[in-house]
């Protein structure tokens, strides 16, 4: 395996980066001093008087009224979090599904095209899916996340690219730069879902991509006590959000929650530079297996593969999965029950390491036509002790071959 240093570029992005993860960037005089944002614990916000009240109803966007739409707290993210991925600005969602549902009920209508590129989250093709049968929305399903393959499937009505990069499950990088290029040449959105990565680790905005999505639950938040999602872009898309599938829908993010989420971005650079020196080192381990038939993650792909990833990130996370040889249910099963660190999970990018399969005995069909191998294992490498890791995963592989 390649090292780090030979890998990557030189992270532009990290000094502003750290800056707006910490809290060099805030105001504290207007806090009284208080080193740590405080939280705006209140649903709503009472005028001076009558006047400024009808006044403020008519700049809804921009002042405090009510936390369904505009809260200090919340704010105070959506700003740190627009920074980090250079957009112009942001909104919180109380899921990463809320920011997904938010940005395909705002952004698309009856009869529109979305081409889904990548292996992506479940949920986010079950309700793409749903939306076609409810509401005349077109999607074709592009595994591949070839240019070429790309450009076959737009149509006159194609509004949308929607891609994760690394893919779910496979960890599978496409050509962010090249994909933003093909859809601005043919006005088609852009968007990404950039939870793997971080904004510390990818800037799909600096690429080209009109907007990106993190689940704030996995890494940003890092500690797996809230659920939070973000939609970060340009005011005009970021707008058009805000007003349709933000506040009429409802999904917004609890100030409380917008607190733990601000707490968790304090030591982001901290923990992913953790998970990326405990899963090179797991993966080295990994690597030295003959029952492992393949490992998805960036870092063991091919010349291809690595030359991407040189070229559009800068790190990498400790979500990953590898391939039993001769999977089936039965060995996979037996492979998780055995770990004692890895708890079966089925969310990721918290101080603890998970463990799951999408093989759960009665889908293997389905998930081979998605392209994934029957004994394919998915672990999210978490804040522990590497040696411990690379030891409970040995005693499982040992369990496995006494079968």
């Amino acid at each position: 395996m390649k090292t780090i240093e030979s890998i990557f570029k030189i992270n532009e992005f990290r000094d502003a980066d750290i800056m707006a993860c910490s809290g060099l960037n805030e105001e504290h005089g207007k806090n009284f001093g208080a080193v740590s944002a405080p939280l705006v614990k209140t649903s709503l916000f009472v005028q001076h008087d009558y006047q400024t009240y009808c006044d403020d109803m008519q700049h809804e966007a921009e002042r405090y009224i009510y936390s369904r739409g505009l809260n200090p707290t919340t704010e105070l993210l959506e700003k740190k979090l627009a920074a980090l991925e250079r957009g112009e600005a942001c909104k919180a969602f109380a899921s990463g599904m809320g920011a997904i549902s938010a940005i395909l009920f705002a952004l698309l209508k009856n009869g529109d095209h979305v081409i889904i590129v990548n292996n992506v989250y479940g949920p986010t093709v079950t309700l793409i899916k749903q939306m076609h049968e409810r509401f005349n929305i077109e999607y074709d399903i592009l595994i591949s996340g070839n240019p070429d393959d790309i450009k076959e499937k737009i149509k006159p009505n194609t509004r949308m690219i929607y891609t994760e990069s690394p893919g779910t499950m496979t960890m599978r990088l496409v050509d962010l730069s090249k994909i933003s290029a093909i859809a601005k040449q043919n006005n088609i959105i852009t968007v990404i879902d950039n939870t793997w990565a971080t904004p510390l680790f990818q800037k799909p905005i600096a690429l080209g991509f009109d907007i990106v999505i993190h689940s704030c639950t996995k890494y940003i938040g890092g500690h797996s006590d809230l659920t939070a999602g973000a939609v970060i872009g340009s005011n005009k898309y970021i707008n058009e959000i805000r007003d349709f599938s933000h506040q009429l829908l409802g999904a917004v993010l609890a100030p409380d929650s917008a607190w733990l989420v601000i707490r968790g971005l304090r030591t982001l650079p901290i923990r992913m530079k953790q998970h990326q020196e405990n899963v090179i080192q797991v993966l080295n381990y990994l690597k030295s297996r003959d029952d492992i038939e393949n490992i998805c993650h960036p870092l063991m792909g091919s010349e291809e593969q690595l030359s991407l990833l040189a070229t559009q990130m800068y790190g990498v996370s400790g979500l990953f999965s590898f391939e039993l040889k001769h999977g089936s249910f039965e060995k996979v099963r037996t492979f998780i029950d055995a770990c004692k660190i890895f708890k079966p999970g089925c969310s990721w990018g918290g101080y603890e390491s998970l463990i799951i399969s999408p093989n759960r005995g009665y889908n293997e069909k389905a998930i081979v036509q998605d392209g994934m191998a029957p004994g394919l294992i998915r672990v999210s490498v978490g804040q522990e002790a590497p040696e411990i890791l690379i030891n409970d995963l040995n005693n499982a592989f040992n369990t496995i071959n006494e079968i």
